[in-house]
C-alpha cells in the first residue's frame, strides 16, 4: 500500500496517470463536500448567530431600558404638575389676599401649615407684588427678605402666570426657607470609579422641584406671588416610585434589577443604587463618559456604563431648569449581568444545537452519497450528449427512490424538448410568414384606401349636392339616393380610418392642462342628442399638474372613449370622468367610467384590435380604440380597461408627466 501510494503522488506530481490508473469515488466526493459546506456554513453561521445573538439582546435590553426612561420621566414631571395644581389652586384662596392686604396671618398659617404637610412640600411662601417674603409657612419668622430675582418668582412676576421648574436654590436661600433643608442639601463627596476628576469637595445648593403662581386682588391686579416646592436632595419618594412602578421590585442574585436615580449636576442627591455596604450611593457621582455627554452636550445617553459599583445597561437624560440649562441628570438602568447571562446561556444552547446538526448532517450525508453516485454518473453522461444536441439519448431508470424518478423527468425533459424544438420550428415559420403576409396586406390596403379615397369622395360630394337640390321628386329613387349618401359616408369614414391608422403621425407635443382639454371636449359633444340623458359627473383634481402632449391627438382620444361610454348606455345612464395624479413625479390618470352593458370577457382581449366591433353594421368600423391606443402609446403611456357584464366599463388613459423632445423638457417649454 504505502508503495502505491507513493507512486500515486509521484504520478500526481508529474502529470503522468490517467484517469482511469486512480479514481475518487463519488461517494466520496460528495460526503466531502457535504462534510466541507455543513462545517464551513455550521462555522459561520455560528459566529453570525452568536453576534446576532449578543447584539439582540443587548438591543432588546436598551429597548427596555429607554422605555423605562419614558417612565421614569413621567412619574418625575407628575410630582412636578401635583406641585403645580397644588399652589396654582393654593394661590386661588381669598384669605391670601387678607394677608398681603391686611397682614391677618394667623388663620392662614394654620391652614397653609396642614396644606404643606398634606401635600408632603417642603416650602410654601408667599411674597408681595415686589417679590418680598411676607408669610413663610416653614420659617414663619424668618420674613422681609426679597425673593424676585428667583428664576420662578421673577417670571411669574413678569408674565403673571403661573410656572414649574426644576431650580438650583442656593444654601443661602436654604437656609431662609428651613435649616433642616440646608442639612439635606449639603453633601461631601465620595470618591466614584470613573468619575470626572472635580476641585470641589461638597455641595451646599440643593435642587427643587419649584412652582410658583401670581395672587391676585378681586380686580385681577397682581398683589403677590406664591411659592413652593419638593427639594430632590435626599428625597427617594420619585426614585422609589419610578423603581416600583418600572421593575416591580425585582431582583436577580440578591441584587435589584432596576435602579432610578435623580443627579444634581454629577452627584447623586437621590438613589436607589447602593454601596457595597447596601446603603444608598447618595454623593457618589457619574462617570465622566456619561457627564460629558449628557450635562456637557445636553444629549440622552442609552448604553453600557458602570454605576458605583457593578455595570448597568442605562439610560440618562438631562434635567432642565426654567432657562433651559442642564442642571442635573435623571437615570435609570438595568442590572446587565442578567443580560449576560442570558446572552451566555443562549450561545451555549446554540453552540450545542449547531454540533449536533453537524454531526447529523455528516451521517446522513454518507448514506444519501452512496446510493446516488451511480445514477449520477449515468445522468451527467446523458446530460452531456443532451447539450451535444443528441436530443434522443435515454437514461435507464434502475432504481424507485427519487433518483429513478429523477431519470424519469430527465427522460421526459428529453422528450419535451425534442417536440418543443419541433413546434418551435413550426411556429416561428409560421410566425415569419404570417408576418410578411401582414406587411403586403397592411400596404396593399394602405394603397387600395389612398386610391379609393378620390373616387370615393367624388360621391360622396354629388349624392350630397343632389339631395340638396330636390332632383328627384319620386319618393322611392329619393330613398335609394339617400342609402347611397349613408353607404359612401360609411365608405369614406372606414377609408379615412384606414389611412389613420396606417399613417399615424408623431405627436406634436406641447405643454397642457388635462382638465381644461376634458372640458373642452365635453362642451364639443354633450350637446348632442345621444348625451340628452347621459348623467356627466365630473371629479378633476384641481392640483393635477400640467403634462407634455400632443393636444389635438388627445383630444381624440378622450372624444371617442366618452362617446363610446354613451353609446354602451344607449344614450341613457352616468357618465363619470376624473383624473387624478398616480404617484409623485410619475403619471396621471384620466378614467372615464360608464354603466353601460359591459364587455364580455372573450371581446375584452380583441377591443384594441383594428376593426374588430360589436356595434351593429354601419355604426362603427372598429378603428376608434385602435387610434386611440396608438396615440396613447405614442406618449408613452397607457391605455387600461375594466369591465363587468351589465354592470359598466372603466377605461383609463394613463399619461406620463414629463416629457424631453420637440423642444419641450421636464414640463417647460424650452
Amino acid at each position: 500500500m504505502a508503495d502505491i501510494s507513493r507512486g500515486t503522488l509521484r504520478g500526481q506530481r508529474l502529470g503522468l496517470f490517467s484517469k482511469s490508473s486512480y479514481t475518487i469515488p463519488i461517494a466520496t466526493k460528495l460526503i466531502a463536500s457535504f462534510l466541507a459546506i455543513i462545517v464551513t456554513g455550521n462555522a459561520v453561521f455560528t459566529v453570525v448567530g452568536i453576534s446576532v445573538i449578543g447584539d439582540r439582546v443587548v438591543t432588546e435590553a436598551q429597548e427596555r431600558v429607554r422605555t423605562d426612561l419614558n417612565a421614569a420621566r413621567e412619574i418625575y414631571h407628575g410630582e412636578l404638575r401635583h406641585i403645580y395644581d397644588v399652589v396654582r389652586l393654593t394661590a386661588r384662596r381669598p384669605p391670601l389676599l387678607d394677608v398681603l392686604q391686611q397682614g391677618e396671618t394667623e388663620q392662614v398659617y394654620s391652614d397653609l401649615t396642614n396644606l404643606q404637610r398634606n401635600e408632603g412640600l417642603d416650602v410654601l411662601t408667599l411674597t408681595d407684588a415686589s417679590g418680598k417674603v411676607v408669610l413663610r409657612i416653614s420659617n414663619p419668622d424668618n420674613v422681609g427678605d426679597d425673593q424676585s430675582q428667583d428664576e420662578v418668582v421673577s417670571a411669574v412676576l413678569r408674565t403673571k402666570e403661573p410656572v414649574a421648574a426644576t431650580e438650583i436654590v442656593s444654601a443661602e436661600n436654604l437656609q431662609r426657607e428651613s435649616a433642616l433643608l440646608a442639612d439635606r442639601a449639603y453633601l461631601i463627596f465620595i470618591d466614584t470609579p470613573k468619575a470626572r476628576a472635580r476641585p470641589e469637595t461638597e455641595e451646599t445648593a440643593g435642587m427643587m422641584l419649584k412652582v410658583a403662581a401670581p395672587v391676585f386682588d378681586s380686580k385681577q391686579n397682581l398683589v403677590g406671588v406664591l411659592y413652593g416646592g419638593v427639594l430632590l436632595n435626599r428625597n427617594y419618594d420619585i426614585v422609589d416610585t419610578i423603581k416600583q412602578t418600572v421593575f416591580q421590585g425585582a431582583v436577580y442574585e440578591g441584587k435589584d434589577i432596576g435602579t432610578a436615580t435623580i443627579f444634581q449636576d454629577d452627584v447623586r442627591i437621590s438613589t436607589n443604587v447602593l454601596n457595597e455596604n447596601g446603603t444608598r450611593a447618595i454623593a457618589t457621582r457619574v462617570a465622566a463618559d456619561v457627564y460629558d455627554q449628557v450635562i456637557v452636550k445636553g444629549e440622552p445617553w442609552i448604553g453600557q456604563a458602570y454605576v458605583v459599583n457593578d455595570w448597568y445597561i442605562t439610560a440618562y437624560e438631562p434635567i432642565r431648569n426654567i432657562d433651559g440649562n442642564v442642571i442635573g441628570i435623571i437615570y435609570v438602568g438595568i442590572l446587565e449581568q442578567k443580560y449576560v447571562d442570558i446572552r451566555n446561556r443562549t450561545t451555549l444552547t446554540y453552540l450545542a444545537i449547531s454540533l449536533i446538526g453537524v454531526l447529523v448532517s455528516v451521517i446522513l450525508s454518507y448514506f444519501i452519497a452512496r446510493g446516488i453516485s451511480v445514477p449520477v454518473r449515468k445522468l451527467v453522461s446523458a446530460s452531456k450528449e443532451l447539450a451535444n444536441g443528441n436530443l434522443e439519448v435515454k437514461v435507464e431508470r434502475t432504481s424507485n427512490d427519487e433518483i429513478g424518478e429523477l431519470a424519469e423527468a430527465y427522460n421526459a425533459m428529453a422528450a419535451a424538448l425534442r417536440e418543443r424544438d419541433e413546434k418551435l420550428k413550426d411556429f416561428t415559420r409560421k410566425k415569419f410568414m404570417e408576418s410578411e403576409k401582414l406587411a403586403l396586406i397592411g400596404q396593399l390596403a394602405a394603397n387600395v384606401a389612398h386610391e379609393l379615397n378620390n373616387p370615393l369622395q367624388g360621391i360622396v360630394t354629388y349624392s350630397h349636392l343632389l339631395l340638396e337640390k330636390n332632383t328627384c321628386s319620386d319618393t322611392s329613387s329619393r330613398s335609394n339616393l339617400q342609402k347611397i349618401t349613408v353607404q359612401a359616408d360609411r365608405c369614406r369614414d372606414i377609408i379615412r380610418g384606414l389611412l389613420d391608422f396606417s399613417r399615424q403621425r408623431k405627436p406634436d407635443k406641447t405643454l397642457c392642462n388635462i382638465n381644461t382639454l376634458l372640458q373642452d371636449c365635453l362642451s364639443l359633444i354633450q350637446q348632442q342628442a345621444l348625451f340628452h340623458n347621459v348623467h356627466i359627473e365630473l371629479k378633476l383634481d384641481t392640483e393635477l399638474p400640467s403634462v407634455v402632449i400632443d393636444p389635438s391627438q388627445i383630444e381624440r382620444v378622450f372624444i371617442n372613449l366618452i362617446v363610446n361610454a354613451a353609446e354602451a348606455m344607449d344614450g341613457l345612464g352616468r357618465l363619470t370622468i376624473s383624473t387624478r395624479r398616480v404617484s409623485i413625479n410619475g403619471d396621471i390618470e384620466i378614467e372615464v367610467t360608464d354603466t353601460g352593458h359591459g364587455i364580455s370577457e372573450e371581446n375584452l382581449e380583441r377591443i384594441f384590435d383594428p376593426f374588430f366591433t360589436t356595434k351593429e353594421t354601419g355604426h362603427g368600423v372598429g378603428l376608434g380604440l385602435a387610434i386611440s391606443y396608438g396615440i396613447v402609446k405614442e406618449h408613452k403611456g397607457a391605455l387600461l380597461v375594466e369591465s363587468e357584464v351589465e354592470k359598466g366599463t372603466t377605461f383609463v388613459v394613463r399619461l406620463p408627466i414629463t416629457a424631453t423632445e420637440a423642444g419641450v423638457e421636464n414640463g417647460q417649454q424650452a
